[in-house]
């Protein structure tokens, strides 16, 4: 017997509809290229993405075409969203920050049709665009007066003038909700970039999740900056929540120092916060050196590589900010898990408490986790057993778009490439990623505790935990290490630092200095470009 519920299909148009009814007046805010502060709102956003619509089918654009966008966090790339993935086409993000080669591959195997892009990056359109083989329209994200006369680019339009006299008015189309919605492509550190493919049901059921308490606790009213790129898993799906909630959405544009992101959130009174750990340290370290505070931000998720402790304790103890600790991936669209505290977490003493803050969190419903050992078991969730972590749920991949690589899944589950322990309550902590996880003497060396540590030294801005080769041992841990600007600290001091910190055969051998430490498109540090930067050096005593 069926359930006798009326019918309807979870489409992100929808997302949009709602907002518009139910929230007309919410504030979308943006920092535009052109320097200057945007402001509009759900209805008018509505009515914007409903031109859109009727402009890709003035293109003659089919069902599952794909529309590419290079564009930062924006109004214009809200507005395109809801518009390209409403109308029953395919939304594609381009990561500007890859190199132009990659660009190109990636555009020519997505198969785009139509490229939007933000002025910023119209240097990189003429570097390739005679290259991209299937795109056949160019959108430039400005107004037409702000379009040059000779680009080289033919055909490039304006998007303000191609959405101009399209009418406001559009029916939405109703098809299958497990028809494609957008695609994102991974940073592909291992051969060419693999894309997930999302699909309508799996954003919404994602949105629904995250928005929960126990989740990120997104509602009307909180004012919500999302700092992670609306080209990096679709800005951690934050967009869509934020249109389900009806909570007002604040862009940062590209402007993405410290200083322009700690105005933004003072100016538009943020409360809730969300991006990688460069970026954070990047704004507390401006807010350090001016002796500021935040008068309305409350909580901020930190995701896409391991939270330092020193930043989870300066948020927290230091500016009152609440540290949501995630984990997730392209793959996973991308949210997995959230490290919110349980009651039975709230009374425990401050060193307790943070320990389970320093760990990635608790599944979030339609999230389930394992892990297993070299030969396939499961593994006790103890706290203490680590092993190779493995996810499945409603809106993590079955396989990649055109089928690259092969069925990723192992017996139904996604092998994350991440080295885990789960304890008793559920909480999981990432130790490793399996690729960079060290074995010196038979025993394993987290690379991220090795960070931590150093992490925590005041003279330290950024660190990263490599293994290198030796005769003895097969490997020995060394820090490469980025001093904070005026900053001094010496090779002996910070490995003294260690002490009492850590077993002594965990202490690193070695302390190299450098400049910068290699960061990937989206923020993460990429420790196989650290590897390659360092060839030449040999641990001390080989």
């Amino acid at each position: 017997m069926l359930g006798l519920m009326q019918s309807q299909q979870l489409l992100i148009s929808t997302l949009m509809d709602f907002a518009e009814r139910h929230h007309g007046e919410g504030e979308v805010v943006s920092r535009r290229v052109e320097g200057d502060i945007h402001r509009t709102n759900y209805r008018e956003v509505a009515a914007r993405s409903r031109k859109v619509a009727n402009a890709l089918d003035g293109l003659n654009l089919a069902f599952s075409d794909r529309v590419a966008t290079l564009a930062w966090n924006g109004y214009r790339h809200l507005e395109l969203y809801f518009g390209v993935s409403g109308s029953g086409r395919v939304l594609h993000t381009l990561n500007p920050r890859l190199h132009p080669d990659q660009i190109v591959w990636i555009a020519n195997h997505a198969e785009d049709q139509v490229l939007c892009f933000d002025m910023s990056f119209l240097p990189i359109v003429q570097a390739v665009h005679s290259r991209c083989t299937t795109i056949k329209h160019f959108i430039a994200l400005c107004d037409a007066d702000k379009l040059p006369a000779d680009t080289g680019i033919p055909g490039l339009q304006s998007y303000e003038a191609w959405i101009a006299q399209q009418p406001a008015t559009y029916t939405w189309p109703e098809f299958d909700e497990n028809s494609a919605s957008s695609m994102c492509y991974t940073s592909g550190t291992t051969g060419n970039p693999k894309a997930a493919l999302y699909s309508h049901r799996s954003t919404i059921l994602h949105a629904f999740a995250s928005a929960l308490p126990d989740s990120l606790n997104m509602s009307a009213r909180d004012s919500v900056l999302p700092v992670v790129p609306m080209f990096h898993v679709n800005a951690w799906g934050l967009p869509y929540s934020a249109a389900m909630t009806g909570a007002k959405l604040v862009f940062p544009g590209p402007a993405m120092d410290g200083k322009s992101i700690f105005e933004l959130i003072e100016a538009e009174k943020v409360s809730f916060a969300a991006g990688v750990p460069t970026v954070w340290q990047m704004m507390l370290s401006h807010v350090q050196a001016g002796g500021l505070r935040f008068s309305t931000l409350k909580r901020t998720v930190i995701g896409g590589s391991a939270c330092p402790p020193a930043m989870i304790t300066a948020f927290n103890d230091v500016y009152g900010v609440e540290v949501l600790h995630a984990w997730g991936m392209t793959e996973m669209s991308p949210l997995g898990t959230v490290c919110t505290l349980k009651n039975k977490h709230l009374t425990l003493e401050p060193a307790d408490k943070m320990n389970a803050r320093l760990k990635q969190g608790r599944g979030i419903y339609g999230v389930d986790m394992k892990i297993v050992d070299g030969e396939g078991a499961e593994l006790p969730w103890d706290g203490k057993a680590y092993g190779d972590l493995l996810v499945k749920g409603p809106w993590i991949i079955s396989e990649y778009f055109k089928g690259e690589g092969g069925s990723p899944l192992v017996d139904g589950w996604f092998p994350t490439g991440d080295v885990a322990t789960i304890d008793a309550d559920g909480f999981m902590q990432i130790t490793d990623r399996s690729k960079d996880v060290i074995k010196s003497g038979g025993e394993w060396i987290s690379s991220i505790d090795v960070e931590n540590i150093a992490m925590a030294h005041p003279a330290v801005a950024m660190a990263a935990c490599i293994g290198m080769k030796h005769p003895k041992w097969d490997e020995r841990p060394i820090i490469a290490v980025v001093k904070k600007p005026g900053s001094e600290v010496t090779r002996d001091d910070l490995i003294a630092f260690y002490d009492g910190k850590t077993a002594k055969w965990q202490v690193p051998d070695d302390v190299v200095f450098v400049e910068a430490i290699p960061l990937g498109g989206t923020g993460k540090m990429q420790k196989s470009k650290l590897r390659e930067l360092l060839r030449e050096y040999k641990l001390p005593g080989t």
